[in-house]
């Protein structure tokens, strides 16, 4: 097992990353953990009694475009959680998605090895597979990324590739589509959407024919793999890995989701939008390879608890929301909102005028008290 001290976790103010701090700090409790985030959905809490970022011994606040090297000093093992998260966002936002979500990340990569990082930790995704046919894709199929955010996770995995070696070990993560309750939740996600609408309104309306699959798999799962491919020996995968994270028994189609989810919450209509364009992004997964490599990292979350811990916690918050798919649960509307108050700006770096500019944000620090393990 390697020695970790140091571990930096960047995006680690989304959806994600507040299971993977306090699952890293209950893992590693004697190492130092320092988040590095833009800030963007730092005010997106959730039903949250404490701040999550108070688990971290740092907190700094920048742009992973523009991550100091010195930050990078004496760390074991860099988490690289920070993206333009989704396919709306990538849409929108398709120059700066290839930007933030590629070429920073490999030149961080670079900076990192350099640095005598020995861990690299690449949070990618099952989506490069595209429009996956019938059979279940495994790491050898043919990627076929339909979007900015896939695409940029091809390319990244493509540029990682050639930076390992004995003192560099690279775990690229295909992760499953997220779910579940996070201390930031977002509800433009399949399942969390669905929840959401059976608990706002007792209306499920799926957007397409609901015949597309999806593989998914829990936030909390997630920080267990993290957890794995910290702590991966070169011996266990190769000096670089690219793996499918998930499991196999969470491969459904949209409509089986949405008919879970009814069960669930009695009383839920769920229409169909048979009139839709077909979604191309539609595959099956197989995570053999990933049960072979951390048999004692495997995903332990149901579908059922998922959706019960999702319905809970909307309505701990008071949720009824009906309109929430315009609300600041969905990531799209928060970075919209912060456009037009003239916060950020085209290339989504702060605006001076918001009091930040991106070379104040990245001195700008936060020391938290990491004692607690909670």
């Amino acid at each position: 097992m390697k020695n970790i001290n140091r571990i930096l976790i960047t995006g680690n103010m989304g959806y994600v990353g507040p299971g993977v701090v306090r699952h890293l700090r209950q893992q590693f409790p004697q190492a130092e953990l320092i988040g590095y985030d833009m800030g963007y959905f730092a005010h997106c809490l959730t039903g949250v009694t404490r701040l999550p970022e108070s688990r971290l011994d740092r907190q700094v606040f920048g742009d992973v475009r523009h991550l100091p090297t010195e930050l990078l000093q004496g760390v074991d093992a860099i988490v690289h959680l920070a993206a333009i998260s989704n396919d709306p966002m990538g849409q929108t936002y398709e120059d700066v998605t290839l930007e933030i979500n590629h070429q920073a990340g490999i030149g961080l990569a670079r900076r990192a090895k350099e640095a005598g990082v020995g861990a690299f930790v690449f949070a990618s995704s099952c989506s490069m597979y595209g429009a996956g046919g019938e059979g279940a894709k495994t790491e050898t199929s043919d990627l076929n990324p339909l979007t900015a955010y896939a695409r940029s996770k091809v390319a990244s995995e493509k540029d990682l590739a050639p930076l390992a070696d004995d003192t560099f070990t690279v775990t690229c993560l295909r992760f499953a589509t997220a779910c579940g309750w996070s201390d930031r939740v977002r509800l433009d996600l399949v399942v969390n959407d669905f929840v959401a609408g059976a608990v706002a309104g007792g209306e499920i309306n799926i957007l397409s024919d609901g015949t597309p699959w999806r593989p998914l798999i829990h936030v909390q799962d997630m920080a267990r793999a993290i957890e794995w491919a910290i702590g991966r020996e070169a011996s266990n995968g190769g000096n670089f890995l690219a793996v499918n994270a998930g499991s196999d028994q969470w491969n459904y189609q949209v409509k089986e989701l949405a008919e879970a989810v009814a069960a669930a919450i009695p009383g839920t209509r769920v229409s169909l939008n048979a009139a839709a364009p077909p979604d191309k992004r539609s595959y099956r997964v197989d995570f053999s390879l990933f049960r072979q490599l951390a048999p004692n990292h495997q995903p332990q979350r149901t579908l059922a608890d998922t959706i019960t811990e999702l319905r809970d916690g909307l309505l701990d918050m008071g949720f009824r929301d009906a309109s929430f798919r315009s609300s600041q649960l969905m990531r799209l509307r928060v970075l919209t909102a912060l456009r037009d108050s003239d916060q950020l700006n085209e290339d989504l770096e702060w605006n001076a005028t918001s009091g930040a500019t991106a070379k104040l944000q990245s001195e700008a620090v936060l020391e938290t008290p990491a004692a607690s393990v909670a």
